[in-house]
């Protein structure tokens, strides 16, 4: 079989849409959507007929199979002359693997097959007039033929002309169905790369420290330097079981900076927090507590709403369910760990997330880990972000999918990989896909990004894909009512296929849900390891959330979620847009509380860590292997707790910071008009 030579002819106006794909061979693979007919098949000229479906009568489904194989005949005579005119191009490339891209054709090509579809397109219309047929019944890009529009002006070498990103557009709008929609699509995530030096004295500062540290391991290894790091003894004729680069980097690079993290805390994690002091007298191998206390303005936590309090009405209900039962139910789903209180919950959230059903879990991060592999496994094709987080990897792992990835937010190459692998199909076998997931985040919780939900849906529908949308920080975060980006783009709950949130965050709790249709869900309750092995979520819990999310919809009689929600959306706009005014590098969407701030070097987050605590300010790093090497970064989460004083405080912190350790990177204009906390 000859290499595959493709032509996307395509209509976004109207759901009816048609890929046409010449093989070498003559036959004809042809990926069609017709009214709810799956895109995902990759069919050959014996294949490519409709057999049945409820809308199409059984003279139409006559009519259509009629169309396909003149179609194919047509597409035999155009591959014949094409290999004729691509035979020299053909041997001189021939390392060239076209088998697995989508090559579209050249100039000099489409002629040769335009003028078959037109001779294909006449005949089409010679059988449909002889029958008394309809035209209606050709594909949009044959009568556009038949009027005298050329294919060329339908088609530039695969991508869609002007005409048709204008109606996509018009569809998303249509889809939205808001104005305001429009506006926070249009709000551009700052995204500015750090200067092309500070990434060079990047990598260079990291081959010095390696350098240095196989030198340390040299000289530990011939006494010279005590040795205070985990070694493997009497273990002869087995192999290293932890010995890789992953220790070599704690060793040598992570030791120096760990007074850093894993501090303790002993106190509720609200605006203030208080952490426990350390000490090291072994240059970070081993810590002391001397019993001191450092109170610091917290902004690392993720309690978004300033719902983890130890005071107020909620907190009342949770002593007295303490009282009432026990901590801990000590049993999964499955067997007696049903309580009335997590029914309550699962049925509360159906409400709140306007979805049909739901079902929670005790952790979070398995609620992605251990039910994913419910939704996908081998033959199905997941494609994820390529910042999602560690549970959706391991999620995606489990499952035996085959995993492929996409850039970060960018809704483009999402679409060029999903046609790709569409008309790619299965490794080996290229055989269709058994369904197609794509799952990405609400905000993402390293760079501050909110994903483009519009696009997706749009994306989705359009490929017949399934959407997984973890809303771990952005539930209760985003939207006017707390609904997550659902809610923030006003999208409709029924487009998103599955649901995801954890209670950790802007609940002040534990564990996480899945919601959806109410097939999908008694399908997960009945298979996940989650919910047949894992103990179920205790009651104290359940009540915590229970009345957080009564809170935001108004049915504890109050106003306190709707001010905390205002509250969480003014504070996040005011400290971004004033850590910007003052020359630093911050990363994601405006309306993301998630606020990173790019600091490329390893040594500085430490500088800045130690810096901002002995002043009274709490936050945390992130460095390798969470982040890429050059792209180290601090980052704040910003809670509805905060007052205009504590962030006026954290950003004169930051700003003597920056300018005695010089992290002020950024090259943009600064805002110079005034920031006012109350038009934030």
């Amino acid at each position: 079989m000859g290499p595959e030579k493709q032509i996307y002819l395509e209509n976004s106006v109207c759901e009816n849409s048609q890929s046409i794909h010449l093989i070498g061979n003559g036959h004809l693979s042809l990926s069609r959507q017709l009214n709810g007919i799956s895109g995902h098949n990759r069919l050959n000229d014996n294949e490519c007929r409709i057999s049945n479906h409820n809308d199409f009568s059984k003279n139409q489904i006559h009519d259509f199979n009629m169309i396909v194989d003149s179609l194919t005949t047509s597409a035999s005579e155009s591959s014949h002359v094409f290999d004729r005119q691509n035979n020299e191009n053909i041997k001189t490339n021939k390392s060239q693997n076209l088998k697995h891209k989508d090559s579209f054709i050249s100039k000099k090509c489409s002629t040769i097959f335009d003028s078959s579809i037109k001779h294909f397109a006449n005949s089409a219309k010679s059988y449909i007039d002889s029958n008394g047929s309809s035209h209606n019944k050709l594909p949009n890009c044959i009568k556009d033929t038949l009027s005298g529009n050329s294919l060329q002006n339908q088609t530039k070498f695969g991508h869609p002309l002007n005409k048709q990103k204008e109606n996509e557009q018009k569809m998303a709008q249509k889809l939205n169905g808001s104005k305001s929609v429009s506006k926070l699509s249009k709000r551009k995530e700052k995204i500015e790369e750090p200067p092309y030096h500070l990434v060079l004295l990047c990598y260079l500062s990291y081959v010095i420290l390696t350098i240095f540290g196989y030198l340390r391991d040299f000289m530990r290894k011939a006494g010279l330097e005590k040795n205070l790091s985990a070694i493997e003894k009497n273990r002869e004729g087995y192999p290293l079981l932890y010995k890789n680069f992953e220790s070599f980097y704690t060793r040598n690079i992570y030791r120096r900076i760990r007074d850093c993290w894993n501090r303790p805390i002993i106190s509720v994690p609200g605006a203030y927090i208080d952490i426990l002091d350390r000490v090291s007298h072994d240059h970070n191998w081993t810590f002391e507590h001397p019993g001191t206390v450092h109170k610091v303005v917290n902004m690392g936590s993720y309690n978004y709403l300033g719902f983890a309090e130890n005071f107020g009405n909620i907190h009342r209900q949770i002593l007295e369910t303490i009282n009432q039962k026990a901590v801990s139910i000590c049993s999964p789903r499955s067997e007696f760990g049903t309580s009335e209180s997590v029914k309550k919950l699962e049925q509360l959230m159906s409400n709140f997330l306007n979805a049909e059903s739901c079902v929670v879990f005790g952790m979070g991060f398995a609620t992605n880990s251990t039910n994913i592999a419910c939704l996908a496994r081998k033959g199905c094709l997941i494609i994820s972000d390529e910042l999602n987080h560690a549970s959706l990897i391991l999620g995606c792992r489990l499952s035996g999918a085959t995993i492929r990835i996409f850039k970060h937010n960018d809704m483009g190459d999402l679409e060029r990989k999903i046609r790709k692998y569409i008309v790619e199909g299965q490794p080996k076998t290229h055989r269709p896909w058994k369904k197609i997931i794509i799952l990405v985040e609400g905000i993402y919780s390293m760079e501050g990004t909110i994903t483009n939900l519009p696009e997706l849906i749009r994306i989705k529908k359009r490929y017949k894909c399934y959407l997984y949308l973890d809303e771990a920080h952005s539930i209760g975060a985003l939207g006017p009512n707390g609904g997550g980006v659902v809610d923030y783009y006003k999208c409709d709950p029924n487009d998103v296929d599955i649901l995801m949130g954890t209670f950790t965050k802007s609940f002040g709790a534990a564990g996480g849900y899945l919601a959806g249709r109410k097939e999908l869900v008694d399908h997960i309750r009945a298979s996940s390891f989650s919910s047949t092995y894992a103990d179920s979520m205790s009651p104290v819990i359940s009540k915590q959330i229970c009345c957080v999310v009564q809170a935001l919809m108004g049915l504890d009689g109050t106003d306190q979620g709707a001010k905390r929600i205002s509250n969480l959306a003014r504070n996040t706009r005011y400290f971004r847009r004033k850590l910007s005014q003052l020359g630093f590098i911050v990363y994601g969407n405006d309306d993301s509380p998630v606020v990173p701030l790019l600091l490329c070097f390893c040594p500085k987050i430490a500088a800045v860590i130690r810096l901002a605590h002995e002043k009274g300010l709490g936050f945390i790093g992130a460095g390798f292997p969470a982040t890429s090497l050059t792209t180290g970064r601090v980052r704040f989460c910003i809670s509805a707790s905060h007052t205009k004083e504590m962030l006026d405080r954290s950003l004169e912190v930051m700003n003597e910071i920056g300018n005695k350790i010089g992290i002020k990177y950024s090259r943009r204009s600064k805002e110079t008009i005034p920031i006012f906390y109350d038009d934030s």
